[in-house]
């Protein structure tokens, strides 16, 4: 059986090295030339860690650099409403982790960790896809940029939100409004570490809603949400500062205007939700962010993306294992495992989709009522403890995923 894989992103190098390590020809397709990207994921939630340890990949990604976070801290009008220790769910459960993505996809592909199995390309862009001569339903292969063309059973698309295979395939991808974008930024070396405690801190107040926290490399990060359709505010580091600042409890105040020289100009993320009309078709497979990107709330992009190689790598590889040496399925049943991905994936990404806008509306809803954040305020003391409760268990779905993996034999 041959497999063609596009993108090697956290989807993308997962499944191809789990379909290497059990004997599968697979080629792995990536245009960048290294994996240093700019608003690369790194949350691992323990929906995530519980992809990796199906996929047999957890000792590679225990191995690079992270941080377990360690909680959860919101204020409201520069007051603290409430703080939540890792993990939020029952005590065995894995606390959510921060990897360095770039080393890790550099780990996972590095040579001596690299099945004979595995081909990797990098620096070829996939130009578009090959239909087979007898069926011109059936994707039969890619043709690179360099007129090269690979020949495959399975062409796996994990090119992202804007998938040229997808597009290609005709497979439209039925579109959700997200109401904001996300402005990324860094503080570069500080003097003085950040009084954050490891937690991921989310402020809430009359200049809008920012969060940051400490990222796997122990850099500050922050976000701030503005309107979809909003330009990008043209402001210096020390009025960016200035207004996180203003809504931040005192400690991180000073230290946010302390290290405003730090402060990196902003990076915008345009948020894109929504879901392929279908997931496959003949001799193609969409996974991760090319089947259905996510918002940003809770990191789902990449441990959705995980696990739905960790399904992937079960079917395929159960359908590839009776198979003598060399020897293919019937086009037939590689498609039925194609259906069946998707209908054990879908449901899941469907409700994760819906749970993230609720979050998303519960924000805006605060971003939008100055009264209700004021009253917020006032009332910490007394209803802070039993916010923080509530908003624990509208978390659980969201790092837990909604189904158990089940596990390859």
């Amino acid at each position: 059986m041959r497999v063609v894989v596009v993108g090697a992103g956290p989807a993308g190098a997962s499944l191809a090295l789990a379909l290497a390590r059990a004997g599968i020809a697979t080629t792995l397709v990536e245009a960048a030339t290294n994996f240093n990207r700019e608003l690369r994921g790194e949350a691992l939630m323990p929906s995530g860690l519980e992809a990796l340890a199906a996929l047999g990949l957890a000792p590679i990604a225990a191995a690079v650099p992270q941080r377990a976070l360690a909680g959860w801290a919101v204020a409201v009008q520069g007051r603290l409403l409430f703080e939540l220790d890792e993990p939020l769910g029952a005590s065995d459960e894995a606390a959510c982790t921060l990897v360095n993505q770039t080393v890790w996809l550099e780990r996972l592909l590095c040579p001596a960790a690299r099945p004979s199995a595995l081909t990797l390309l990098t620096g070829q862009p996939v130009k578009q896809l090959l239909r087979d001569d007898s069926s011109a339903a059936r994707i039969s292969g890619v043709t690179l940029a360099t007129g090269q063309q690979l020949q495959a059973d399975l062409v796996v698309a994990c090119d992202g939100r804007a998938s040229l295979l997808r597009r290609q395939a005709g497979l439209a991808l039925i579109g959700q409004d997200s109401p904001i974008d996300v402005l990324w930024f860094r503080y570069a070396e500080t003097p003085t570490a950040p009084p954050l405690a490891g937690r991921f801190y989310t402020l809430v107040g009359d200049e809008g809603i920012g969060s940051l926290f400490c990222n796997a490399s122990g850099q500050v990060q922050l976000g701030w949400v503005i309107d979809h359709l909003a330009p990008t505010p043209l402001r210096s580091a020390a009025e960016w500062s200035a207004r996180l600042a203003s809504q931040a409890p005192p400690p991180l105040a000073s230290w946010l205007l302390a290290n405003a020289a730090c402060l990196t100009a902003p990076v915008r993320l345009s948020v894109q939700v929504g879901m392929a009309e279908r997931w496959w078709q003949p001799g193609l497979l969409l996974l991760g962010d090319a089947a259905h990107p996510m918002s940003p709330v809770r990191a789902q992009g990449i441990n959705g993306a995980l696990r739905d190689a960790a399904v992937a790598a079960r079917q395929l590889i159960e359908l590839a294992q009776p198979l003598a040496p060399g020897a293919s399925p019937p086009p037939a049943a590689i498609d039925a495992r194609l259906a069946a991905i998707e209908a054990e994936r879908r449901p899941e990404v469907s409700q994760l989709q819906i749970l993230q806008a609720e979050e998303m509306r519960r924000g805006e809803l605060l971003r939008q009522r100055p009264a209700l954040r004021c009253l917020l305020a006032a009332t910490a003391p007394l209803l802070g403890g039993l916010i923080g409760r509530r908003w624990r268990s509208q978390q659980l779905q969201l790092r837990q995923g909604i189904n158990r993996l089940t596990l390859r034999p």
